[in-house]
Formats: C-alpha cells, sequence, structure tokens
C-alpha cells in the first residue's frame, strides 16, 4: 500500500469513485434496459442521456473550483463526533452541482 500513498486516498476520495461508478452502471443498465433516444432541449441539438450527464459532470467541476476560489472551503459547522467532525462549505457547491443536474436533465 505505500506505493498509493501520493494518491492521498480517503474516505472523499473513496466515496467520489464510489458514486461514479454507481452512476455509469446505472447509465449502462438504463441503456440496455430502456435505448436511448436523442432529443432537442433548449439548447436546440439533439442530446443523449451520455450527453446531458457529461454536460452535468463538466458544469459540476467547474462549479466546484469556482466555489473554491470564491468561497474557499472553510467549515460550515462542527459535528459533535469523537474529537469534532468539520462540515466544508463545499457540501454546499455539491448540492448546488446537483440541482444543476436535474435542470440539465431535464431541459437539454
Amino acid at each position: 500500500m505505500e506505493s498509493f500513498a501520493w494518491m492521498a486516498w480517503a474516505s472523499p476520495t473513496a466515496a467520489f469513485f464510489v458514486a461514479l461508478a454507481g452512476t455509469l452502471a446505472t447509465m449502462t443498465w438504463l441503456a440496455v434496459v430502456d435505448p436511448e433516444v436523442e432529443r432537442v432541449g433548449i439548447l436546440r441539438i439533439p442530446t443523449t442521456r451520455g450527453d446531458r450527464l457529461f454536460l452535468s459532470l463538466i458544469l459540476a467541476a467547474v462549479i466546484h473550483l469556482v466555489w473554491i476560489a470564491v468561497v474557499g472551503t472553510d467549515p460550515l459547522l462542527t459535528l459533535p463526533i469523537g474529537e469534532g467532525v468539520e462540515v466544508s462549505s463545499l457540501w454546499l457547491a455539491t448540492l448546488l452541482s446537483l440541482v444543476s443536474a436535474v435542470a440539465i436533465f431535464r431541459t437539454v
């Protein structure tokens, strides 16, 4: 395991990759069960579920980078667990990203 020490594997990193793998597995399952049909939304270009997922992931990355640049990662509160677990303001950026993903899937 020492060869992976430079990667800074932590619980949030593992959760991110598990969520990403789950999303890709769900999209694959949806493609098998209900084949994709292109549709035209507010962008006036034909998009599939995969296109909308890609747009959502790119927008989530941009939202998080802008959030870090403008707001920072200061903790919002500290939970009384053990010696205290800090909750970062990045969770608000994550919530904003999820809301934007829902909007993209519904309108684009």
